[in-house]
Parts: structure tokens; C-alpha cells; sequence
């Protein structure tokens, strides 16, 4: 036997006139796969936030811990 059931609130809804006994061991295949989600790279993530600080420092990036933690200049460099 085989028939087309719904899940609602994670309850298999049987169609109606499918009557089956309690107790009864069934086998639960998926019809069809939910879409894969989209996905996003950091980069595309962050991507509309390039150049939004117009004021930041020019050595910004190589003393990142200078001016983000208070740490003194020079030690982000390797």
C-alpha cells in the first residue's frame, strides 16, 4: 500500500479514507528535498560596507590593535 501523506506541526497527516491501526510500523520517504539555503561568502556579506568609514586613519590596518584596543602602534606587525 501507498499512499501521499503531509506533515503539519510534525504530524503525518493521512489522506482522508487511509485508515491504519495504531501500532502500525510505517517507512517515511521524502517525495521531494527542501531547496538548499542560499549561501553567502563573507565578502558578499560584507561587501556594502567597503568604504563606509571615510575618516579612518591611513595606517588603519597596520596598527588595527593601536586604535582598536589602545595597544601601542607597530604591534600588528609580524
Amino acid at each position: 500500500m501507498s499512499f501521499t501523506a503531509v506533515i503539519e506541526n510534525d504530524t503525518i497527516k493521512l489522506p482522508a479514507g487511509v485508515h491504519l491501526p495504531d501500532g502500525t510500523k510505517v517507512t517515511v520517504l521524502r517525495s521531494e528535498q527542501p531547496a538548499a539555503p542560499a549561501t553567502t561568502s563573507f565578502f558578499e556579506a560584507i561587501r556594502d560596507l567597503v568604504g563606509v568609514i571615510k575618516d579612518a586613519p591611513a595606517d588603519l590596518a597596520a596598527n588595527h590593535d593601536h586604535y582598536a584596543h589602545g595597544a601601542p602602534k607597530g604591534v600588528d606587525r609580524l
